[in-house]
């Protein structure tokens, strides 16, 4: 099956990249993490626009990686160190949003649902979903270290495998986004239920946000 694959795709070891790429989505990360609190607080549809943004920025890396942007940053670590720093920083400022909702869920913990969903949760979810997908270290890694190794140099056209691969890798994300927001919506009434409770999660994926900035700092080629 790998050969008949490798003579039509030209992808070297496919069951090896669906295997890794399926554990490497159910890695938690600022994606799924994001797409889950979007559901719990804001709902199905909103989830889905948050979960767009991510397919949309997975796919911008996608092909920048078919572009050759991987190899660029390789061969250029001082621009690889720009661009893991604005991607720390920037998932550091999301973290700290969400500290920041944790505290106003709390402190208005008494107020109606709706408003403390405003308080917490601002602006479009596909826009922020967007730039959490291209700062996301999971992702940016990903790409760079292993997505384009499944691709052979020498196939007459490599369109064809980065389109396979591209294609296998937002069937998976759809999948698990999709369990995550219904997952997400089944948590939302016991938020709306215990307000503590709300502002503690929301409070943690905060600081699993800062964490993911952290990490983004320290990643290496």
């Amino acid at each position: 099956m790998n050969a008949l694959i490798h003579a039509t795709f030209g992808i070297s070891d496919f069951w090896t990249f669906v295997i890794g790429t399926i554990f490497i989505v159910l890695l938690p990360g600022p994606n799924s993490l994001y797409v889950l609190s979007v559901a719990a607080q804001r709902g199905v549809r909103q989830a889905y626009r948050g979960a767009c943004g991510i397919f949309l920025g997975d796919l911008i890396l996608m092909v920048l990686s078919a572009g050759g942007m991987a190899s660029l940053l390789k061969a250029n670590p001082a621009l690889f160190y720009v661009v893991k720093y604005i991607g720390a920083a920037y998932l550091a400022w999301i973290g700290l949003q969400m500290l920041r909702g944790c505290w106003l869920g709390w402190k208005n913990r008494h107020q109606a649902v709706s408003e403390v969903q405003r308080a917490v949760e601002p602006g479009d979810p596909f826009t922020k979903a967007l730039v959490i997908s291209l700062m996301n270290p999971k992702a940016i890694l990903f790409f760079i270290s292993f997505f384009i190794q499944f691709v052979d140099p020498a196939f007459e056209h490599p369109l064809l495998s980065y389109g396979l691969l591209a294609l296998i890798c937002q069937i998976c994300s759809f999948t698990y986004l999709t369990v995550i927001i219904f997952i997400g919506v089944r948590l939302a009434e016991t938020f709306r239920q215990r307000r503590r409770l709300s502002a503690g999660v929301t409070g943690g994926v905060g600081a699993m946000f800062i964490g993911f900035g952290a990490k983004l700092a320290s990643a290496t080629l």
